[in-house]
């Protein structure tokens, strides 16, 4: 297995997270927050797609699926466009209530569309490239690439737990 075979693995695997997270949900359920300030499905899912999108967009030199297709008019969302939902308040979260599953997997499959394409092409030797020099050490391709799908797994997981809860209280 190549490297970008792994990576492709990786990012499918969570696209099925995404996908067994949001399909078959309201777009009420989507939004709910289970307490107040806590991340709902429809947020959880927009953040880590944005992460991505911005993430995966910048490495590979590429504009953000956010706005080069349009994502950022269809959410109509209160924030400025380069927002991906890291170090927002609370109260931000409900801003996503509203938005459906047909939009928010919208969104997902094109930024997932674009990352499987990019590394696609990548080969080993491409991997210890530095990306961020903000970071001591410096961040190379290889560590954000996987940053992006830790935090992607992580964020799919909590939504899950959260469908989860709303499944049970039906």
């Amino acid at each position: 297995m190549t490297s970008a075979e792994l990576l492709i693995d990786a990012f499918g695997r969570v696209r099925e997270n995404v996908y067994g997270a949001v399909e078959g949900l309201s777009t009420e359920e989507l939004g709910v927050q289970l307490e107040p300030g806590a991340n709902s499905i429809a947020w959880l899912i927009w953040h880590l797609t944005r992460v991505q999108d911005d993430h995966v967009a910048d490495v590979a030199g590429l504009e953000q699926v956010w706005t080069a297709q349009g994502w950022a008019k269809r959410f109509e969302l209160p924030f400025d466009e380069a927002v991906t939902g890291y170090g927002q308040a609370a109260g931000e979260v409900g801003a996503l209530a509203g938005v459906s599953a047909e939009l928010l997997l919208g969104y997902f499959d094109a930024v997932h569309e674009q990352t499987v394409g990019y590394v696609a092409g990548l080969v080993d030797s491409d991997l210890p490239r530095v990306v961020d020099t903000r970071w001591d050490p410096p961040v190379t391709l290889g560590v954000r690439l996987i940053s992006v799908v830790d935090d992607d797994i992580q964020h799919s997981g909590q939504a899950a737990f959260v469908r989860g809860v709303l499944l049970r209280r039906r």
